[in-house]
């Protein structure tokens, strides 16, 4: 048990969690956060040229009795994109998108089938920028612990919890690098038992435990 997680006395890590969220001041909200925070020299759209591509992902909270949990997926691995990783519920805002919060729920009950009225959106994290080009905006949300989940097959594998407490604990957050254009890349990798979440959903993760947290 992560014991940053039982402030003032609490024990209720999800009630304690949601309150630090909705308190959370203007300044830790607004900050831009993303691969380049690692990678300075790379800057934040390192791999793609033009405007940035607008995107928003839900990261559901499920307020489970015993240990509040965040649904996580596992992308097919045909995918043109992040194939076979570990990722929230998301993808590009569209048109017709009244913006990223519904976008975010949108996109949720096309790949899991999260049914809208079973999902309460409380707040929004400053703006995460991918080395690909994409301005992605995550949605911190409650769940029903009721809610019936079914992955879309053509675009998720798998649909799996973690605990809220494995990924609220630093201690979990390692640094990997890889070598790209001659030059190491730093990212984080959160490997949770055979799951292996690592890259931008491991960096989203890292910004929400730093402006919850740090």
């Amino acid at each position: 048990m992560v014991q940053v997680l039982k402030a003032d006395g609490r024990d209720n890590l999800f009630d304690d969690f949601k309150d630090r969220v909705m308190r959370l001041p203007e300044d830790r909200l607004s900050h831009d956060t993303g691969d380049h925070v690692l990678n300075p020299d790379l800057g934040p759209y390192a791999r793609w040229e033009g405007p940035p591509r607008d995107a928003a992902v839900l990261i559901p909270v499920i307020p489970r009795a015993f240990e509040p949990s965040v649904i996580l997926t596992l992308r097919t691995p045909h995918l043109s994109s992040h194939a076979g990783q570990i990722a929230f519920p998301g993808g590009k805002i569209d048109r017709e998108d009244d913006g990223a919060v519904q976008a975010a729920l949108r996109e949720a009950e096309e790949e899991i089938g999260l049914a809208r009225h079973a999902v309460t959106p409380f707040a929004e994290l400053a703006p995460y920028l991918t080395g690909s080009g994409y301005r992605v905006i995550p949605v911190i949300a409650e769940v029903d612990p009721d809610a019936k989940l079914v992955a879309n097959p053509a675009e998720v594998a798998d649909v799996f919890e973690v605990p809220l407490s494995f990924l609220m604990d630093p201690a979990n957050h390692k640094t990997q690098s890889r070598v790209w254009e001659g030059k190491a890349r730093y990212f984080y990798e959160m490997p949770f038992g055979e799951r292996y979440i690592w890259g931008v959903t491991a960096g989203i993760v890292r910004s929400l435990y730093e402006a919850v947290y740090g």
